[in-house]
């Protein structure tokens, strides 16, 4: 992706090198599976994180140095942010209606959003009680090394999914689907949850669209994009962690449902053409 020299968002909050108090260890959850579920990008983090709704952030300075690569991350994440802005903002217009800007807030280690207490385990993620996407950018080399999907595009893929569930919180679909999960079963919940981050995928893809339309993209870009999708499909973690498959836990979808809604929101380019909950193939 060429962007060096593009505008930077300034909605960018850094709050790296500060702790925000001791995250609540339980659940029996690996820090493999913790960051598999939240790279699963979008996972409502109320599921995992600490509640905490009402304790104000209390922040400690810690002496982990910010460090040249690091720096250089922030600025792409900014400028994928920026862009973000810029597509989502003409998008709505079009669509007669106005765009509310996301912040995105960079952390080391730990974290307290509105929606609770989060380790860097748990990966990056959208809190809908503040409306802001959190991130620390140590994750990208576990995003690398671990699910093998490397490159500047498939890092922007992951902001652009985390917006992709701001743009729902905006539309009110998230608000809708979390009122209808709380009167369903926990099998009926997760297949309402798998159509939410189907759509947010689909989302990111009319984000690579547009970004494309201005000359951005390089070959291979969108190929790295679709690789991030479909390593952190539902059938695909399941199999690199327990090494089986329980399709009625899904909450995310299969790795060719997600790569194949990415790439219907780049094809079309039209945030119309993803309504992932009134069609019967997903």
């Amino acid at each position: 992706m060429r962007w060096r020299g593009e505008r930077q968002s300034t909605n960018i909050e850094d709050r790296r090198g500060f702790s925000a108090g001791r995250v609540a260890a339980g659940g029996g959850l690996g820090t493999l599976l913790l960051m598999v579920l939240a790279l699963v990008f979008g996972v409502d983090p109320r599921q995992f994180l600490e509640q905490a709704p009402n304790s104000p952030p209390s922040q400690v300075q810690t002496s982990r140095p910010n460090n040249p690569e690091e720096e250089e991350l922030k600025q792409f994440v900014a400028v994928v942010l920026a862009k973000s802005e810029d597509v989502w903002t003409d998008v709505f217009r079009q669509n007669g209606r106005q765009y509310r800007e996301p912040t995105l807030v960079l952390f080391t280690d730990q974290v307290r959003s509105a929606c609770g207490l989060a380790g860097a385990a748990v990966g990056p993620f959208y809190c809908p009680g503040d409306e802001k996407v959190y991130i620390d950018l140590a994750f990208y080399e576990q995003l690398r090394r671990e699910f093998q999907a490397p490159g500047d595009f498939a890092q922007a893929y992951v902001v652009a999914h985390e917006v992709g569930h701001h743009v729902q919180k905006l539309l009110g679909i998230s608000d809708r689907v979390d009122a209808m999960q709380r009167r369903m079963s926990e099998a009926e919940a997760n297949q309402l949850s798998v159509r939410l981050e189907l759509q947010a995928d689909f989302f990111a893809g009319v984000f690579a669209r547009h970004v494309q339309n201005q000359g951005l993209l390089e070959a291979g870009d969108v190929e790295e994009a679709l690789r991030a999708a479909s390593a952190v499909g539902d059938d695909q973690i399941q199999r690199q962690t327990t090494g089986y498959v329980v399709p009625d836990s899904f909450t995310h979808g299969t790795s060719e449902q997600r790569l194949r809604w990415f790439k219907r929101g780049y094809d079309t380019g039209d945030m119309r053409q993803g309504d992932t909950f009134n069609t019967r193939n997903l």
